[in-house]
């Protein structure tokens, strides 16, 4: 990503499809009256055709199309030959090339014409072809300006949203680096009761190692099967229990369909730690979290009793969730709380 940034640092060239078609375009114009008049087309004052030989119109055509092309090169891709350390000066040397290409353009296609057509313009007619010139060098500026702008602007867009999806990335990289930590130290608390002279340490570790091997795998992805979910969530509620026995029961009901569907890493950890972080429990009110899927959400509902002590929390655990779900599924978590109950939906599309 970063190599193509890097890759992109300067806008790219104008392609010469473009450059010769609006060349093409611009020398078509100035010379369709001309081209007319060989048709009959375009009547003089008195009603009398205009005569104006083929071979007068194909010089001035071919010769217009060249001289735009070469102005819309140089205004367009060869720019930076213009450039100069002092804006003044860029003006000051933008002008003088122009202004020698004008009078050099204008010289030579008169002894062009001269040469292939055997026939010199008139005073009058050398008074328009300096006009006509003027206004075609005029449009051909504003119109690489245009070019310019327009693959300018192009790039930029480029860049940005280059840009925006490296800031994506390092904040969803920072986000699941939240979870570790936060994990690591609810799941160190409960270890630490428990070696007091609980038996059951041994299995609650060789567990415990079973999840964190299970964090390191995901590290690198963003986004898991629910099934993968599911089976690490069952090892969290194995510790869970482990700590508060019956007093909390995490009920799971969950159809084979819906398993293949992708959610964030460690989301629906999150959410059981977060219920049992933040409700009473007790074995008059034991904690029970459901697990289920409603209108294509994987839905975590528990009763809602705060504790009445005061808990610990950084309070990230739910924003968490909801940006990596903005950034990887460009949707939002649902959280319901009504009738004593806390839920909390995952979209699922």
């Amino acid at each position: 990503m970063i190599s193509n940034l890097n890759n992109s640092s300067l806008p790219q060239k104008i392609n010469q499809i473009t450059i010769i078609g609006s060349a093409f375009v611009i020398s078509v114009l100035f010379n369709l009256p001309r081209a007319l008049a060989v048709f009959d087309v375009i009547n003089s004052a008195e009603g009398d055709t205009l005569e104006t030989p083929w071979l007068d119109v194909l010089v001035r055509f071919v010769f217009l199309f060249f001289a735009s092309w070469l102005i819309l090169q140089l205004n367009a891709n060869w720019r930076d030959l213009l450039k100069s350390r002092f804006f003044v000066a860029e003006i000051v040397i933008t002008i003088i090339i122009h202004v020698l290409l004008f009078f050099g353009i204008i010289k030579l296609f008169l002894w062009v014409y001269a040469l292939v057509t055997g026939s010199e313009p008139t005073s009058s007619e050398v008074g328009f072809i300096y006009l006509g010139y003027i206004i075609v060098f005029v449009i051909l500026f504003f119109v690489a300006k245009v070019l310019r702008y327009q693959v300018v602007h192009k790039h930029d867009l480029i860049e940005k949203e280059v840009l925006k999806r490296h800031s994506l990335e390092n904040e969803l990289m920072a986000l699941k680096n939240q979870v570790n930590p936060h994990f690591l130290f609810n799941s160190l608390n409960s270890l630490s009761a428990l070696v007091r002279g609980n038996e059951d340490a041994t299995k609650f570790i060789d567990e415990l190692s079973l999840m964190y091997r299970y964090v390191l795998q995901s590290r690198e992805e963003d986004l898991v099967s629910l099934e993968q979910e599911l089976n690490f969530l069952n090892n969290y509620s194995y510790l869970i229990k482990t700590r508060y026995r019956d007093r909390v029961e995490i009920e799971i009901a969950i159809d084979q369909e819906w398993l293949t569907h992708t959610i964030p890493v460690l989301s629906l950890q999150l959410l059981v730690e977060n219920a049992v972080k933040h409700n009473e429990i007790s074995k008059e009110n034991p904690l029970l979290v459901k697990v289920y899927i409603e209108d294509n959400h994987v839905v975590v509902e528990n009763e809602m009793r705060p504790r009445k002590t005061l808990v610990k929390s950084t309070g990230q655990g739910l924003d968490n969730i909801d940006k990596r779900y903005l950034i990887l599924k460009r949707n939002n978590i649902i959280i319901d709380q009504s009738k004593n109950k806390f839920k909390v939906k995952l979209p699922l599309n």
